[in-house]
């Protein structure tokens, strides 16, 4: 564990990784930028140390003793919210894609940055924290409605499961209802940067959200695809 006071607003961080030189070394680096970061070297005690600690976000390798970190992620997805940032040396798109639909928000490649990582960090806690992007206190699409405030969603007056990832992005579309919005433009909004974003990311996203909002994928009615172009939530069902 490592701890460091600076400026910037203090964070807590579970990093679930096995290998202990790049966990300490990393652990080192996020301390000195005001993140208390936990290590965890197995995945078998992973869920039950983050649901201890409540961090703010979850840093979690997917190649793990006792328990692989996808099922670590679905695990934890089933008792809580916390941003979750996939830290893997697997390249494929198809691992991303896993990463995702298992409930990652972020998924970053090893060998990484610090920097763009503590930034990645920060970005998540504020989002988690309704912090990101302008907002008005309460979004209503129909029959469903945004709580900027409370940063909590329902449709038809029933309470929405979803990650804090999902949320911002029902919020970025709720604040646009009949608005098409493109893949790229929907990353830059959501996470402030879309330079990074691979062709299945927010589709996975969009999926993930649409599931949850009841939507045939077939024939969705409320979260729509314009074929090519991008996503659109409709104001009316």
């Amino acid at each position: 564990m490592t701890t460091s006071p600076e400026r910037e607003e203090s964070l807590t961080v579970v990093y679930v990784e096995d290998d202990e030189r790049l966990a300490r070394l990393t652990a080192q680096y996020l301390g000195t930028h005001g993140v208390t970061v936990h290590v965890v070297t197995r995945g078998d005690v992973a869920v039950a140390e983050i649901l201890r600690v409540r961090p703010d976000v979850v840093l979690l390798d997917l190649m793990l003793p006792g328990l692989d970190g996808l099922e670590v992620c679905r695990r934890l997805r089933e008792r809580m919210d916390v941003p979750v940032i996939v830290l893997t040396a697997r390249t494929e798109e198809a691992d991303r894609v896993l990463g995702l639909e298992g409930g990652a928000d972020d998924y970053v490649l090893k060998p990484f940055s610090s920097r763009e990582l503590l930034a990645r960090v920060r970005a998540q806690a504020r989002r988690a924290r309704g912090l990101v992007g302008p907002r008005a206190n309460r979004l209503e699409v129909g029959p469903l409605v945004v709580d900027a405030t409370t940063m909590t969603a329902t449709l038809h007056g029933k309470p929405l499961a979803l990650t804090t990832y999902e949320l911002s992005l029902l919020r970025v579309l709720a604040e646009r209802p009949g608005r098409v919005l493109g893949r790229e433009q929907l990353m830059e909004l959501v996470t402030g940067n879309a330079d990074d974003a691979f062709d299945r990311s927010i589709d996975v996203h969009v999926s993930r959200l649409r599931a949850k909002l009841g939507d045939d994928p077939r024939q969705p009615r409320l979260l729509k695809t314009v074929r090519g172009v991008g996503y659109v939530l409709s104001p009316t069902e």
